[in-house]
């Protein structure tokens, strides 16, 4: 393996805190200034974010369209290249969690609240409005699956699996902090210590503060929209703050307890909630006609992958695409940060192969099935002539998946396991998202101090009330958007680092057994001719 590059001055602590203080002190302050700038100049920022979101989208689509191609197709050539045997953390690692445990974690991190969000939603949205065919027929509706396959499916993953295996790779076989400063190590070496790795961890640390905040703060919006509809209650922004103080609770708790015992429970806990809602949907629901639809929407989007992963409106000049393709490779790419920072943290051990087929395979199957369990048969439930559920998904999309379910046989226990199953995935965000954060606030420590785990868990559910209350999460979950740009570009960065990185080790893993050949090739010679003497050395004496 390569030669471990580890920093020769640590950090100190600061004021009882062990962390990095430029990034720190300084995340801290940018965070308070931005709070306060966008509540009070709340529709100016939404206006300008807004504007420049559009003006991204329209002169950077092709940028956005062919980048995450080039990811996608870079991590299918080191899964099935020479490098793909080359283990995280070097030969003799061995993985910390359990494959199912893994799994899970990295499946409730990384988008297992956007399929209950839009699992009902979206396929009913571009049913209603398609992109080419006639609104409300088949072909729309074959067609609305697949470009939701498209936006949930090996792309959206392919983002989170390069970030993921980048930071792993540096981290565990480089012994670089678990930082994203780190991927930049073969262009800065160690100036990644200096102003500039504080200057780009800074930057990963708001771009995943408020990109955990906004979610946070529309997720409980749906939690909220799912107790008035079950149970009647108030879905103001009273509710809302106490589901977000409730939630932000055991996010701290989960986040004390740490990842083997905090955020891996309930990850397995998410992941079994998840399944009993599928079962629930499968058996209550047309069974026979979900299994087609997995079976049709799979080969459907098999079948027109490169046509629709390279469509850009070139001859129509519609919106369609900035609406919703551009806009998805933009929010994928502004989480990578997060999301990928925590699939490295948990992926020590795998190989290179295990690692890529094992993120890009088993949950884009899993959101393929789920999307035609709830989305297939929504476009079913309008084909069939009720307007109900399009009436609902147009009026307000975080009520889809509960009107979804009203007319189901005990649709008051689904909608139950429904909300627990919406809040568990939100809890599992936050408290992966401030391990994250902790770390790269840290200077790169796995395990610090709890007290600062539970001041930045703390932080993004008081970020998450105070945008709520006073406007302001939709001017910066459109900002966490834009960022998605400057961080495409950096991942294209990355995959070059990427590859000299394992090229570099791979020749170093070659000559060193060449070097054993060698060595065992002339023990061998040596024992052949040691026991050639022996033998002829009676002759020799005669």
């Amino acid at each position: 393996m390569a030669k471990k590059v580890t920093r020769s001055d640590e950090k100190k602590s600061i004021f009882g805190l062990e962390v990095n203080g430029p990034v720190f002190f300084t995340s801290t302050a940018i965070i308070i200034a931005i709070i306060t700038l966008t509540l009070i100049f709340n529709k100016q920022a939404e206006s300008f974010f807004s504007d420049l979101q559009l003006g991204v989208a329209e002169n950077a689509d092709w940028f956005f369209i062919l980048s995450i191609n080039i990811f996608l197709v870079f991590l299918i050539y080191l899964a099935a290249s020479k490098y793909g045997n080359m283990r995280i953390g070097g030969q003799g690692a061995k993985p910390e969690f359990k494959t199912g445990s893994w799994f899970a974690m990295l499946f409730s991190a990384g988008m297992g609240i956007g399929l209950l969000f839009f699992g009902v939603g979206e396929p009913v949205m571009h049913f209603n409005s398609p992109p080419t065919e006639v609104a409300g027929t088949a072909a729309a509706a074959q067609e609305a699956m697949n470009f939701t396959f498209l936006h949930w499916g090996f792309h959206a993953w392919a983002v989170y699996a390069l970030v993921g295996l980048s930071l792993a790779y540096f981290t565990y076989s480089r012994g670089l902090p678990l930082t994203i400063r780190s991927i930049f190590y073969p262009f800065l070496g160690d100036r990644i210590y200096g102003r500039i790795g504080d200057v780009i961890d800074v930057f990963a640390v708001l771009a995943t503060l408020f990109g955990l905040a906004t979610s946070l703060g529309f997720g409980v919006q749906q939690i909220a929209s799912g107790l008035n509809h079950v149970f009647g209650l108030p879905d103001g922004i009273t509710t809302q703050v106490i589901i977000i103080g409730i939630v932000t609770l055991i996010a701290t708790t989960s986040v004390v307890l740490g990842v083997d015992k905090g955020v891996k429970i309930l990850s397995e806990w998410n992941m079994r909630i998840a399944v009993i809602l599928l079962i629930l949907a499968l058996i209550l629901g047309p069974t026979l006609f979900i299994f087609r639809s997995f079976v049709q929407n799979t080969g459907s989007y098999l079948y027109n992958f490169l046509e629709i992963s390279t469509w850009s409106e070139t001859f129509t000049n519609g919106t369609w695409q900035n609406d919703w393709t551009v806009f998805y490779w933009g929010w994928w790419i502004g989480w990578s940060p997060f999301v990928g920072m925590f699939i490295a943290r948990i992926s020590k051990g795998r190989t290179i192969r295990e690692f890529i087929l094992g993120v890009l395979l088993v949950p884009a199957i899993v959101t393929f099935f789920w999307m035609s369990a709830f989305g297939s048969v929504a476009i079913e439930q309008i084909m069939s002539g009720s307007d109900v559920l399009s009436d609902a998904v147009n009026a307000d999309i975080a009520t889809a998946l509960f009107v979804f379910f009203q007319d189901y046989p005990l649709s008051m226990v689904i909608n139950i396991v429904a909300i627990l199953l919406i809040a568990g995935f939100f809890i599992t965000s936050s408290d992966s998202g401030s391990l994250v954060i902790d770390s790269l606030t840290t200077g790169g420590k796995i395990d610090a101090p709890v007290g600062q785990r539970i001041f930045w868990a703390v932080t993004e559910g008081a970020v998450a009330a105070v945008l709520l209350i006073g406007g302001g999460l939709q001017a910066l979950q459109t900002a966490t958007i834009v960022t998605g740009l400057p961080f495409a570009i950096i991942l294209l960065v990355m995959c070059y680092s990427l590859y000299k990185g394992l090229q570099e080790d791979h020749e170093q893993m070659e000559e060193k057994k060449s070097e054993k050949q060698m060595k065992n090739y002339e023990e061998i010679v040596s024992e052949i001719v040691q026991k050639r003497n022996v033998k002829n050395e009676p002759k020799n004496k005669q």
